[in-house]
């Protein structure tokens, strides 16, 4: 274990106010830090938004994350921060966890716990309930040694990587990191069912199954067996709650202000961090000086749109050779009616998906033009929650995976009408969700329907490439590879979020958030930080 001790900045400016800029804030103002957020749009949450209509009044969207899943991670921050994940917002188990569409065959409910996935996979294949149990219990492990050696750590040693549990299974953590997840998970299953099953979770880390090291056959642990739970309020629950937090540890949010220059001082290529510059949205431009900044915004308009090229520790060549992910047209339709064929999570999967990757990670097809996947994902959170709809209504959320690309174009959900493209392929998804899911009036109950593209994700969140979700978890994207949290070139200057270390999704946001706080202490070690009255506090 390696740790010294740094003395904490007196002030500190967070770029963005999503969830890793909100989590790092509220960890900092807990150290005694005076932080000041800045955020471009005019609401937190970045990605994790939410959505109202006017004259829809009842319907509210979340527009981002919607899968609740690594329940720990989210139980230790809020602890971190003296209170209980219990105590800010109420939690439902979801049953079954999700609803499964495989092209031209029955409904498939999938359910969460061990013994139930167990009798599932022995029903649908003989012989496949014990090699599952063998699979999560690989799982079970690797996900432990992932918490306790490689995601709660800055890298800035090699000790996470020296420790005897990583050295007892050296051998097999290699394989894992050279093999790809769906050869792995395909040795083990014959079910096309079964085997997607075990790898859609890929797509949670805006990557596709060949791609994706077998190293995350960990996620399995997360769904299977810590099962998948719904925060009443969707994730603008979520947000609220850490948004609150923030605010009451004394933590300054300043919304509608968009930060054009991160400022440095001193001479050559080696200079510090002295605070940011700020244009409001009547243009009036500000300095906001601060001891530290940290940039929960995305790493490649952080580095090359706030930084001088001189002091760029990734610059435009480094990206050019990187994988931005996934993007995404998003549907928010409100339904007329009940659609019991739905429950809270569903997947559509074609038969043969791989070419459903291929138009999104190598471009359209013939056999794929852009944004025909049948490979989508559905969320109805009204099954949940009766919150989110108006009596009698259905809240529809809907994600068809597309390029990285902002030629795909933008929707209609913040501003008059969406691109052609991205309208097509929003009614392309409701067509295969009546027919998938038997529900042949679907399109004549919408009473509303918004869109977002990955324009929109280029232009309200600087997403790079307009990518949805954060570059995708390929072997040369994933741990110590996909970078570092902190500049090399600018003291003073760290990351945090979906787009540096560890990686994408809320839970990741949040780790991202702690390791900010580590590297500031000099904290090398790996794991999570005590926690209050932990007896190593």
């Amino acid at each position: 274990m390696t740790k010294t001790t740094k003395t904490m900045p007196r002030t500190a400016v967070v770029i963005g106010a999503g969830v890793a800029g909100l989590a790092t804030a509220a960890l900092l103002a807990r150290e005694g830090v005076d932080v000041t957020v800045v955020e471009r749009t005019d609401a937190v949450g970045g990605r994790a938004g939410d959505l109202t209509v006017a004259g829809h009044e009842g319907f509210r969207w979340d527009t981002g994350p919607s899968w609740y899943l690594m329940p720990d991670a989210f139980d230790h921050f809020f602890r971190l921060l003296g209170t209980t994940t219990e105590e800010q917002f109420e939690l439902a188990d979801l049953h079954p966890a999700y609803r499964l569409f495989p092209e031209g065959d029955t409904p498939l409910d999938v359910p969460s716990g061990v013994e139930e996935a167990v009798s599932l996979f022995e029903s649908l294949e003989p012989g496949a309930g014990q090699k599952l149990r063998e699979y999560l219990d690989s799982a079970g492990d690797t996900y432990r040694i992932a918490i306790e050696r490689f995601l709660y750590t800055t890298f800035s040693t090699p000790g996470p990587l020296l420790h005897r549990d990583v050295r007892e299974r050296l051998g097999r953590l290699i394989g894992f990191l050279t093999r790809p997840l769906e050869e792995h998970v395909n040795e083990r299953f014959q079910d096309h069912r079964l085997r997607q099953i075990l790898t859609y979770p890929a797509v949670f880390l805006s990557s596709r199954p060949e791609d994706t090291p077998s190293m995350y056959h960990l996620m399995s642990h997360t769904d299977l067996v810590q099962g998948v739970r719904y925060p009443v309020g969707g994730f603008t629950a979520v947000i609220g709650a850490i948004h609150r937090l923030a605010l009451e540890q004394g933590v300054r949010v300043c919304l509608d202000t968009e930060v054009t220059a991160i400022t440095t001082e001193g001479v050559g290529r080696r200079e510090r961090a002295t605070g940011v510059r700020v244009r409001g949205t009547d243009g009036t431009v500000r300095e906001i000086a601060a001891d530290i900044v940290v940039s929960g915004a995305d790493l490649h308009h952080t580095e090359n749109r706030l930084l001088p090229e001189r002091l760029r520790t990734y610059p435009e060549k480094y990206f050019a050779s990187r994988d931005p992910g996934l993007g995404t047209v998003l549907v928010m339709a409100g339904v007329r009616g009940r659609l019991p064929q739905l429950t809270h999570h569903n997947l559509l999967f074609s038969r043969d998906w791989s070419e459903d990757f291929d138009a999104v990670f190598d471009g359209p097809v013939p056999s794929r033009p852009l944004g025909a996947s049948h490979s989508i994902y559905v969320s109805m959170p009204s099954a949940s929650d009766p919150d989110v709809a108006p009596e009698g209504h259905e809240n529809l959320f809907i994600l068809v995976p597309v390029p990285a690309a902002e030629d795909v174009g933008h929707g209609d959900a913040f501003r008059g009408s969406a691109s052609p493209a991205v309208a097509a392929i929003a009614e392309a998804a409701i067509a295969e969700i009546a027919e998938w899911a038997d529900i042949p009036d679907l399109a004549e109950r919408i009473v509303v329907r918004r869109t977002m593209g990955p324009a929109d994700f280029a232009e309200r969140y600087h997403a790079w490439r307009g990518g949805s979700i954060g570059p995708g978890h390929s072997l040369r994207q994933s741990a110590f590879l996909r970078g570092r949290n902190a500049s090399r070139k600018v003291d003073g200057l760290y990351y945090a979020g979906a787009t540096t270390v560890p990686g994408v999704g809320v839970p990741m946001c949040l780790i991202s958030a702690e390791n900010v706080l580590k590297r500031l202490r000099g904290d090398a070690s790996p794991g999570p930080l005590p926690e209050p009255g932990d007896a190593r506090d």
